[in-house]
Formats: C-alpha cells, sequence, structure tokens
C-alpha cells in the first residue's frame, strides 16, 4: 500500500473509477496492512487496471484530480 503509481503526464484528463472494495475481498498481504478498516476505495482506469487503494471515497476523488484524471463513482 506504500508503493506509488505513474499515473502518467496525458493531455487530456482521463475518466477513472471509483468503487468500494471490501477488505475481506483482498489478499492477505494487503488485509494485513489496513488494520481495522472493511472497505477501501479503489481508483480504476477505463481498461480496469487498479491505479490505486485508499482508506475512503474522498481521499480517491482527491488522488485522481491531483493526477490530471477525472474521477467518476461505480455502483
Amino acid at each position: 500500500m506504500e508503493e506509488r503509481y505513474n499515473f502518467g503526464q496525458e493531455q487530456e484528463r482521463a475518466i477513472v473509477y471509483v468503487r468500494p472494495v471490501e477488505v475481506a475481498d483482498l489478499p492477505e498481504d494487503l488485509r494485513e496492512q489496513v488494520g481495522d478498516l472493511t472497505t477501501l476505495y479503489a481508483v480504476h482506469s477505463a481498461e480496469g487496471e487498479r491505479l490505486a487503494l485508499v482508506e475512503n471515497r474522498s481521499l480517491a476523488f482527491q488522488v485522481a484530480r491531483q493526477n490530471n484524471m477525472e474521477p467518476v463513482t461505480v455502483h
């Protein structure tokens, strides 16, 4: 969870998707790092690649915007 992802420097704001992820569904090595949290939020590319896992929805949107991406929520 402490690895940085290179989001790139594209000219247009790429759309990324933010969705909740149950900690129980994550690999064991990640579950050990999140403490008492039961839900994290994932930022995914349009192709479905997970770009980031963060503590809350607000932070997911901030991370996306700081990297010149346009976040949208997935239901």
